[in-house]
């Protein structure tokens, strides 16, 4: 018995197995898809200060780099302050008037306490240095732009003109 696989008899075969070949080819895709590392969850680990101090930073240089994007804007500086950092709400279990932390084994003898939540940081206030920022229109356009990244009101935070120069 011989067949011929032609073009026509293969466009054929996979019309009529489209969905399957579709669903495989997810199933493959989620199989290679980087799981996290060791690495990842002992930097979970750390103080919360460092971690929440690292992603303010890079949030303030995120956001001066897209409000650099803005047209009169210029070369902008943000800088933030917190209110409150990023916290973690942990699993925890009743046993009568004991109540401990909820903790699986995560290998190698480690154990890991279950988070249930986690807090984002809460803003306390935002300063904004830029060329454009003696423009009221500018200011205008900076100013919703931080309010709607951040959730700060109007009157929390600061747009200031700046120099020509580095602002950095």
């Amino acid at each position: 018995m011989k067949v011929s696989w032609n073009s026509g008899r293969l466009k054929q075969l996979f019309q009529r197995y489209q969905a399957v070949l579709l669903v495989l080819a997810v199933g493959l895709a989620l199989l290679l898809w980087p799981q996290g590392s060791d690495t990842g969850e002992e930097s979970q680990a750390q103080p919360e200060t460092s971690a929440s101090e690292f992603q303010v930073e890079a949030l303030e240089q995120r956001l001066a780099a897209a409000l650099s994007q803005i047209q009169g804007v210029g070369e902008a500086t943000v800088v933030l302050t917190l209110e409150s950092g990023t916290r973690q709400v942990l699993a925890t279990d009743q046993k009568g008037e004991d109540q401990e932390t909820v903790v699986v084994s995560a290998g190698s003898g480690q154990q890991q306490a279950v988070t249930v939540q986690q807090i984002s940081p809460k803003y306390q206030g935002a300063l904004v240095v830029c060329e454009g920022g003696g423009d009221p229109k500018i200011k205008l356009q900076v100013l919703q732009a931080v309010e709607a990244l951040t959730g700060l009101n109007a009157n929390q935070i600061s747009i200031c003109e700046g120099t020509g120069g580095n602002l950095r």
